[in-house]
């Protein structure tokens, strides 16, 4: 096989207007769903059902739209993804079922396609009605409106607390056909994903999840779409997807809390006529994604700092993934990245309460590649200010060494500071 060539970028407003995935156009518009007037509503249409497939939040307590397209998905097609912000619709009982049907069932006639072909998803405030008259009166808009060069509008009609939209893209290139790649989230809140594969989401026992509660201080969600005109099989696209998402969203964390509403869509055109194969399209996923994530916990609200926890040492991956997961969502040790303090100590002890067996004796561990802790115990004092320095860049990587194992894994982490409260304290008024 010829090689594969790949150029992975950001990309800016300019390159975002004449990049073009094949077989995709895209829009968004004002519906008034957000009180502040900005836009809410986007959708994405492909020119014929396409090879699909999608990852769930495993959060028990699921928003409607989540429901509807999981069950939708999982035959592996679809021809329209619509979203809207500013409402989660979840959590708000039998009308906002029926309003992600209606809605729904609006954008299938619009396009006189099947309404089973239309994959729902929201953002936004949990235990609100979302208004489908307002939705289905933006349609004809939203639709005509709908161009190849407008993922950036859609970019920003899903934002809720984002400070800035979050793009990315890639290429593969193969015997003169190149297959492109574009990746559009938003997320900043609410943010640790935890996602499965439709099918494969935790049931609810008992009575529907509206009984539950209304949850109504809960907001904000990570919603990711990917479309590539690459060509591939559905079982491939589904597990390139799965293993990409593991290794990225299901890597990165703000706040430890897992939304109502993840979801992250995935669908392929063909259109470049370049095939590619499981681990190309893996490959092509994961580097995308991997920005993606990371751009989130940037993104954290109020967050100043994104920082790689880094575990080594351990017997295998998963125990080094369990660790990396419980320091990167210890308040102390967020708290403590906020202030800018190198504080080895919590960082130990939130490893060794991951229930995962280590010698602290044979611990070290550096900030920035600073060591400011070997063989369990504190190093010299100088060492502890170079690493509060190194604490001060926007990115760093904290690394916890925890024995002479293969073992290791990465999870991305934001400080966590007073602008997380003021954004969240009142977040709905």
């Amino acid at each position: 096989m010829s090689q594969l060539i790949s150029d992975q970028k950001i990309i800016s407003e300019a390159a975002c207007q004449s990049f073009e995935v094949k077989g995709f156009r895209f829009s968004g518009v004002k519906a008034g769903i957000k009180t502040s007037g900005e836009l809410d509503l986007a959708l994405v249409v492909a020119d014929e059902p396409v090879t699909s497939a999608a990852l769930f939040t495993r959060n028990l307590v699921r928003a409607h739209p989540v429901h509807i397209a999981e069950e939708r998905v999982l035959p592996g097609h679809a021809r329209a993804w619509l979203v809207n912000s500013g409402n989660a619709n979840c959590a708000n009982g039998p009308e906002g079922l029926k309003a992600a049907l209606e809605t729904t069932a609006k954008v299938a006639q619009l396009l006189n396609c099947s309404e089973d072909l239309v994959l729902p998803a929201s953002t936004g405030v949990i235990g609100q009605v979302l208004d489908a008259q307002k939705v289905n009166d933006a349609l004809p808009e939203l639709i005509a409106q709908l161009k190849v060069n407008n993922a950036l509008l859609f970019a920003e009609a899903i934002r809720t607390t984002d400070r800035f939209v979050k793009v990315r893209s890639t290429t593969r290139s193969r015997a003169g056909k190149t297959a492109n790649f574009i990746a559009i989230g938003k997320g900043a809140g609410m943010f640790h994903p935890d996602l499965a594969p439709a099918g494969e989401l935790p049931q609810a026992s008992g009575e529907g999840f509206e009984e539950l509660g209304t949850f109504e201080d809960m907001h904000a969600t990570m919603l990711v779409y990917i479309f590539t005109d690459a060509a591939c099989s559905s079982e491939d696209l589904k597990s390139a997807l799965l293993t990409a998402g593991d290794e990225t969203f299901n890597a990165a964390t703000v706040d430890g809390d897992t939304s109502t509403n993840d979801s992250v869509f995935l669908a392929a055109s063909g259109k470049s006529g370049l095939e590619l194969d499981f681990e190309e399209l893996r490959e092509a996923l994961t580097e995308i994604c991997a920005p993606l994530a990371r751009a989130m916990v940037l993104d954290g609200e109020g967050a100043e700092h994104a920082v790689d926890i880094t575990v080594t040492g351990l017997s295998n991956d998963a125990e080094a993934r369990d660790i990396a997961r419980v320091i990167a969502t210890s308040p102390l040790v967020k708290t403590a990245l906020t202030g800018k303090d190198a504080n080895w100590g919590r960082l130990l002890m939130a490893a060794g309460r991951a229930g995962i067996p280590f010698n602290p004796d044979h611990a070290d561990v550096f900030v920035g590649g600073v060591c400011i802790c070997r063989g369990g115990v504190p190093t010299d004092e100088k060492y502890d200010r170079a690493a509060s320095a190194q604490m001060q860049a926007r990115e760093y990587e904290i690394e916890v060494r925890l024995g002479s194992g293969d073992g290791r894994f990465t999870y991305v982490t934001s400080d966590l500071g007073h602008g997380y409260i003021d954004v969240n304290a009142g977040y709905r008024s």
